[in-house]
């Protein structure tokens, strides 16, 4: 069962507010993905949520949004164009940079697929583009107008029927589109390129995937969707699309772990943010690193879908140890194997009047037990433990801390 997404908002291109909802995996995320969708649909689309779910299945986070004027973003539909379609993808992609983590993969259907071969080149953390159903040719959309076409042409615009919908499409929609060459913008992508297609569409021609392919440089896909029609409607087909393009873009984003490897070295501020899941589940971001905190499945309201405070309290002493430990070890040089450190965490009563605390006023106490393997003395295991002391979390939890709350300002 796919977890409940995370509701957020940005400001689009045009200076609406878009809608967007971001899925994110059980456990750390390993990259973010940035799906748009098809022409007047939504980021709620079979396809959309399915991609989503096979995604964070594979460990990667999803944004989907809706693009001005559409689903539930603010904004007018008519005054919008495909420009303003690539500025709002390049909106989106700086909130997941500035919030979670930017992009390295871009998921597009129809012409939300062609959107995202034009823009990708703008988005330096991209490392791979899959599209589903996309068009050569963004004009292509104007076969869906009909005889309105030459209304819109003649008059500066006309009302549209799009999937039973009224739209109301005007001229500048049209001339922009003519200034964008998908084909082109494939051929220079420079980044692995999968491309998903039905035989059997019969709004967006199997002729389409040909031409990207063709276009497209080396490495590239393509991947036949057989049966299935042009908004995979159908669940078994938006699945098996989503699968595809989740096992695929496993080789090409890596597994995170490079994350580490740019992180700053100097301390980093952390945010705690409400997911919306659950009554306790909070997304933890420190500088490019991201968890989850929760209360477990006992309290009423916590999913259990991440440490409580208190174990994240119990984690940083037992890593600050750890280090701590491994410091000493390596300077003196014993022969230290590996050191591992089991943390717990209890209310206790003081025992003393100390720091004026009355002998029966609950406290916090953490006890630790220590591995230490190797082949040591000892000498060595009890200078070790000594050494335990001196880390720097156990004596800030020891004196104590200054903290200071102000509001932040108001968004």
């Amino acid at each position: 069962m796919m977890a409940k997404p995370i509701r957020a908002n940005f400001e689009g291109a045009g200076g609406a507010e878009l809608s967007a909802r971001i899925d994110l995996p059980a456990g750390h995320p390993k990259a973010f993905a940035l799906f748009a969708h098809c022409f007047t649909c939504s980021k709620d689309l079979t396809a959309s949520r399915a991609v989503a779910t096979a995604l964070t299945k594979s460990g990667i986070g999803v944004l989907r949004f809706d693009f001005t004027g559409l689903g539930g973003s603010g904004g007018d539909f008519g005054s919008s164009n495909f420009t303003m379609n690539l500025g709002d993808l390049e909106r989106a992609a700086r909130y997941l940079e500035e919030n979670y983590q930017a992009p390295s993969l871009l998921v597009g259907h129809s012409l939300g697929g062609a959107a995202v071969i034009a823009v990708a080149q703008k988005l330096p953390s991209v490392k791979a583009v899959a599209t589903i159903g996309a068009p050569a040719d963004v004009a292509h959309v104007t076969h869906q107008f009909g005889e309105s076409a030459d209304a819109i042409q003649r008059d500066g615009s006309a009302e549209v029927s799009l999937a039973g919908r009224p739209f109301t499409i005007t001229k500048q929609f049209l001339d922009d589109l003519d200034e964008h060459d998908v084909e082109a913008c494939a051929g220079a992508l420079k980044r692995p390129l999968l491309v998903l297609h039905a035989p059997t569409d019969d709004t967006v021609g199997i002729d389409n995937a040909s031409r990207l392919f063709l276009a497209a440089k080396h490495p590239k896909s393509f991947v036949s969707l057989d049966t299935a029609d042009h908004l995979l409607t159908s669940k078994e087909d938006a699945a098996y699309a989503a699968d595809v393009i989740a096992a695929w873009a496993e080789r090409y984003i890596g597994n995170g772990l490079e994350l580490a490897e740019g992180a700053a070295e100097e301390a980093m501020d952390v945010t705690v943010r409400e997911t919306g899941q659950g009554k306790f589940q909070a997304l933890v971001k420190a500088g490019p690193h991201m968890m989850l905190a929760d209360e477990p499945t006992s309290v009423d309201g916590g999913l259990g879908t991440g440490p409580s405070p208190y174990e994240y309290l119990s984690t940083a002493l037992g890593a600050c140890t750890s280090m701590t430990i491994r410091m000493y070890a390596d300077f003196k040089k014993i022969p230290l194997d590996r050191v591992s450190v089991k943390v717990s965490h209890e209310k206790c009563h003081a025992d003393s009047m100390k720091d004026g605390m009355e002998k029966d006023t609950p406290t916090d106490c953490f006890t630790r037990e220590i591995a230490l393997e190797g082949d040591l003395s000892d000498e060595q295991r009890e200078r070790m433990l000594q050494i335990a002391d001196r880390c720097p979390v156990h004596k800030t939890l020891e004196r104590g801390s200054h903290i200071t709350t102000r509001g932040a300002p108001a968004s």
